[in-house]
């Protein structure tokens, strides 16, 4: 069986939809699947055509380059046409049996339109809502043109793939309540690689010293400082928690758009010190900031991103064997169960937010049960193997409906329409 997955971008360019795209593919391959990759024009990194990057071969689309592709609303446009073109190249020379399109919704019309000719079945991959995104970082309205618009294509995918994966419960109903059938959608959930986060028995002591933490308590948050994060939130939090727990200290690793911000409410609040910037560091040295954090701080607002999707961070410090402490969006909900394998406070509250981490640092028996409990659930129900195995199901089904005969006429039939 070979897959042809179809992506925005890729690494070599480092985020969170690329690393959940290579544990994928390297999953997948151990199982014994054939797999092809192609980027849109999305994949800002300067690339040949065709690429090897750790052992994947990437195929990549360069954009169309008139001047109607520098457009508002034409370059998406360009992005779908430019894409497609490419995909009816690639599909010549991989043969698949599959495509397989990943978010955004521009992947899968590309992806539909050129199964058209070939047909092939589309698995249709949604990892957020981009719309929703979109409205944080401040390029979009709720509700405005552009979202009805993201939101439509979006839909009108869902209806015409053959099949439909997604992250979490969180997006499924969503997607049902567009009316798209309960049991064309697959939940094939975030899941963290236990060979890459193994636990670091002792803390880096380099770090320690250079960042000044010797025999301090650290809460921490390692990752991107955006708005919907609640990261000013966690540094009010931590103005109440160091009132009663004065050996503590904030480690926030990453950057973002929130960083002037929060950098001026450290200042403000005279916690120049206290709380400590290391600014983004490279991938392969975030275990080494991780072995210095007792509690991993993730302080997400109430949005219907956030309250939608789940987040990878939280999953990664618990195959850590660190305490996670979170707020009780939907998201996080989906991952932590209060008392049992994490803790929850109430999003938006910076008072629940300081007591919860305060009781954690005060009760180490409690904690240590909590941090246990929190790397058993990563072992058994939150590692790529177990995580990626549920693409075969779905891929098996579309290609029995293939060879019997139920599928191809009315997909065509639904594509066309």
């Amino acid at each position: 069986m070979k897959i042809l997955h179809i992506l925005d971008h890729s690494i070599p360019l480092h985020s969170g939809y690329t690393f959940r795209t290579r544990a994928i593919l390297e999953q997948q391959r151990k199982l014994g699947c054939e797999t092809a990759h192609v980027t849109s024009s999305k994949h800002i990194a300067e690339s040949q055509e065709k690429e090897e990057v750790d052992g994947l071969t990437f195929y990549r689309t360069r954009p169309s380059g008139t001047r109607f592709s520098r457009l508002p609303l034409f370059n998406q446009v360009d992005v779908i046409t430019s894409l497609q073109k490419r995909l009816d190249e690639v599909i010549e020379i991989e043969k698949p049996d599959i495509l397989h399109a990943h978010s955004p919704s521009l992947n899968g019309i590309a992806a539909i339109r050129s199964a058209r000719s070939h047909r092939l079945p589309v698995v249709y991959e949604c990892r957020a809502f981009w719309e929703d995104a979109a409205v944080d970082h401040g390029t979009s309205r709720e509700n405005g043109l552009r979202y009805r618009v993201t939101r439509a294509l979006e839909t009108w995918v869902f209806k015409h793939a053959d099949a439909v994966t997604t992250i979490c419960h969180g997006l499924k109903r969503d997607i049902e309540e567009r009316g798209v059938a309960p049991e064309k959608i697959t939940v094939i959930p975030n899941a963290v690689d236990l060979e890459h986060f193994t636990q670091r028995p002792e803390a880096d002591r380099t770090l320690i010293e250079s960042l000044k933490l010797q025999g301090m308590k650290v809460i921490g948050f390692i990752g991107s400082f955006y708005a919907y994060e609640g990261l000013l939130l966690l540094v009010k939090a931590f103005h109440r928690i160091l009132q009663q727990a004065p050996d503590t200290r904030l480690l926030l690793v990453g950057g973002g758009p929130d960083n002037d911000q929060m950098r001026r409410l450290v200042d403000d609040l005279g916690l120049e010190g206290k709380v400590i910037f290391t600014g983004r560091v490279p991938h392969d040295e975030v275990p080494r900031y991780y072995s210095l954090v007792d509690i991993l701080v993730y302080p997400r607002l109430h949005m219907r991103l956030t309250d939608l999707v789940t987040p990878l961070k939280p999953l990664e410090a618990m195959a850590q064997g660190k305490l996670v402490l979170a707020s009780d969006v939907g998201g996080h909900r989906e991952l932590i169960r209060d008392g049992e394998n994490g803790r929850l406070f109430r999003a938006g509250d910076e008072a629940s937010l300081a007591t919860a981490a305060i009781e954690m640092l005060a009760n180490p028996q409690d904690s240590e049960q909590i941090r246990k409990m929190g790397l058993e659930y990563v072992k058994k129900e939150r590692n790529w193997v177990v995580s990626v195995a549920n693409y075969q199901t779905v891929y098996e089904q579309l290609l029995a409906g293939r060879s019997t005969g139920a599928w191809g006429a009315q997909q065509l039939q639904d594509r066309s329409s």
